[in-house]
């Protein structure tokens, strides 16, 4: 038995709305060296729920979504700065501007060359089976310290990532 279309979009709409309000409470309780990277995928999160809603966004939504991860693209690109494994968040937001630009073209959830799609389908199949295999292999989690503030255990940030490429990989098969 298959979940209806809209309801299985609404589930990938509330996957990334939390992923990315987790991503967000970890930017604001990270030091000032970590918190750009969880901000890129705060707003990757939020943006990828805005693109899942499987009512449309209206004529202004693409141009809008277009505009906001062209910015983070330039943010990747600031992060680069730091190290190249930073270049995960680069890819992420090239293919939510790209999904933006052929939505803005008019195609809806239904274009793009295909060489392209094809290409950020590989990265994200891959990046999804290797973070599975990273989390399921992973240790136990840290213990949060008495009277200190709560500690972020490294799994559920791993487990926030792979939900993300999750989506990402969903909404790119879409198109």
């Amino acid at each position: 038995m298959s979940l209806p279309a809209s309801l299985s979009a609404w589930l990938l709409v509330l996957l990334c709305a939390v992923s990315g309000g987790y991503c967000l409470l970890r930017a604001r309780r990270s030091e000032r060296a970590a918190r750009g990277g969880a901000a890129g995928e705060a707003l990757m999160g939020f943006g990828m729920a805005v693109m899942a809603v499987p009512s449309g966004i209206g004529p202004w939504g693409p141009g809008i979504l277009l505009t906001v991860f062209s910015g983070a693209v330039l943010h990747a690109l600031w992060l680069l700065r730091s190290g190249v494994h930073h270049a995960h968040h680069l890819v992420g937001s090239l293919a939510m501007a790209y999904m933006a630009l052929t939505m803005a073209d008019g195609h809806g959830h239904g274009g793009g060359p295909p060489l392209v799609t094809g290409a950020l389908l590989l990265y994200f199949a891959g990046y999804v089976l290797l973070g599975g295999a990273r989390l399921a292999t992973a240790g136990g989690g840290g213990q949060p310290v008495v009277g200190g503030a709560p500690v972020m255990p490294a799994e559920l940030t791993r487990a926030c990532r792979l939900a993300m490429g999750m989506g990402m990989l969903a909404m790119l098969l879409s198109l």
